[in-house]
């Protein structure tokens, strides 16, 4: 009877797994983001937004910043992307999926 009852508890009690929500990359804000203006230096963007998480091995000028958030259990699954484009250390455009200023993407336009 004993071994019933813990089996029974076992089965119950193992559906209650808790699984762990995944961050990865650059969690930015569009606070952050509504900070960038063309003309920016490497260092003033790497103080507001951080370090890329990926290095464009072919570019010193183009930066990507990634982020995904995957919650299995409630079959969740998102992913941002912002890349910054760089002239002599200055920022002069943006582009991805994140509510840029006007400046960033005209001037990624032209």
């Amino acid at each position: 009877m004993i071994r019933l009852v813990c089996l029974v508890f076992i089965l119950l009690t193992s559906s209650c797994v808790y699984t762990l929500d995944i961050q990865q990359g650059n969690i930015l804000d569009q606070k952050e983001i509504d900070k960038l203006r063309p003309g920016l230096s490497k260092n003033q963007v790497l103080f507001v937004l951080g370090g890329p998480v990926v290095d464009d091995s072919f570019s010193d000028d183009h930066w990507i910043y990634l982020y995904s958030y995957t919650n299995e259990k409630r079959g969740v699954d998102r992913s941002k992307r912002l890349d910054l484009y760089f002239t002599d250390d200055k920022l002069i455009s943006a582009e991805g999926d994140y509510e840029l200023s006007e400046e960033l993407v005209t001037e990624n336009e032209n």
